[in-house]
């Protein structure tokens, strides 16, 4: 699909799920597509977080009416670009107003592109209203273009219609952590109960290191790398990769990292090193409420039991491909094919990992 059938595709159903919307919140609508939130986040974390709850209660409470109660309770609303609208219905799913506001705030980013990409998408709304695809007059769309044009495109607020029909409330947050809004909204629930332990499980390419980093960015976890737990030169033998899951050093792991934790003592452990093929000198960590462990093999059944909660990260080959190719060598892509994901094919298959976790997230581009 390009980016214009896309963006047709959204408008049409925007206009299906808002009816009585107006020309003016297509136009908030575009310009959130084109620009996100750069504009907008202005208060402290903490002033966001409280107003977020704030916003978030009153919503809860307004007086809606069961004509419109199935789009006022969407949880998400995909963008015409690099954003969606995250409704701050998420609340009442587990995620906390502080983890919202972190997100809204990394998403700010400047935009070099966002007129350009605003006047593609007026143009594609104009064509559709001329074919009857969208519920408004040519004249009066194009004379309310013309205005905004004219004062420079400033940013707009829904319309008194939009606000009193469908009390709209949510934060307009990045692509790139809408896919892991589940996750998120588990991991600020169950920390209410108690420090968390966390693995993240999945193929290679499929994002486990940048959900870590986000998470770190998020809750100030630690992180441990099954990475740093590579099989040393005389463990890999031909026994030891005949085992699903066998080709990283689970024992060390388990006697280093997790048993540690779990008598909540600091770890202290000697991550591998590639470029020597031995064990480098020792690191010590100390547990955080969210501690997160990363990486293929994580969940291995002499190690989940040690865990609170796991999510694997589930790629299709073709994007797992596409990203390997483009992160390595033609001759380390080869590696990654020829032996590396057939290994991980047989763990996550014989030892049915993907069925083990509690929660499961399609990564997609």
């Amino acid at each position: 699909m390009t980016n214009r059938e896309h963006t047709q595709r959204l408008l049409a159903e925007h206009c299906r799920a808002y009816p009585d919307l107006q020309i003016r919140d297509i136009f908030k609508y575009l310009f959130q597509s084109a620009f996100g939130c750069e504009h907008m986040v202005t208060a402290s974390p903490e002033d966001l977080a409280d107003y977020i709850r704030r916003e978030y209660e009153a919503s809860a409470s307004a007086d809606i009416g069961t004509a419109h109660e199935s789009a006022v309770q969407e949880v998400l609303t995909p963008l015409a670009g690099k954003y969606s609208r995250v409704h701050l219905s998420w609340l009442g799913r587990g995620l906390s107003p502080e983890t919202l506001g972190k997100l809204f705030a990394a998403s700010a980013v400047k935009e070099e592109e966002g007129l350009a990409a605003l006047e593609a998408s007026l143009q594609i709304a104009k064509e559709m209203i001329a074919c009857g695809q969208l519920p408004f007059a040519s004249e009066a769309f194009e004379a309310a273009c013309a205005d905004w044009k004219k004062a420079g495109y400033p940013a707009v607020h829904h319309s008194d219609t939009f606000r009193e029909i469908y009390h709209p409330a949510y934060r307009v947050v990045s692509n790139r952590f809408v896919k892991f809004l589940p996750l998120l909204a588990a991991v600020d629930s169950k920390l209410q109960q108690g420090p968390l332990t966390l693995a993240i499980e999945g193929g290679s390419a499929s994002g486990k290191t940048t959900l870590s980093q986000l998470l770190q960015d998020l809750y100030g976890c630690t992180v441990f790398h099954m990475d740093d737990f590579f099989l040393q030169p005389h463990q890999r033998t031909p026994q030891r990769f005949a085992e699903p899951g066998g080709n990283v050093d689970r024992e060390r792991f388990l006697e280093e990292i997790l048993l540690p934790l779990h008598r909540k003592e600091p770890v202290t452990f000697r991550p591998f090193d590639c470029s020597t093929m031995t064990l480098s000198g020792p690191v010590s960590m100390e547990a955080t409420p969210l501690t997160v462990i990363e990486g293929a093999y994580s969940m291995h059944p002499e190690l989940a039991p040690y865990y609170d909660f796991s999510v694997f990260l589930d790629i299709t080959p073709d994007l797992q491909k596409a990203r390997i190719g483009k992160r390595n060598t033609p001759d380390m892509a080869q590696r990654f094919f020829t032996q590396w994901i057939p290994l991980e094919q047989t763990y996550f298959s014989k030892l049915e990992v993907r069925e083990r976790c509690d929660l499961v997230l399609s990564i997609t581009e």
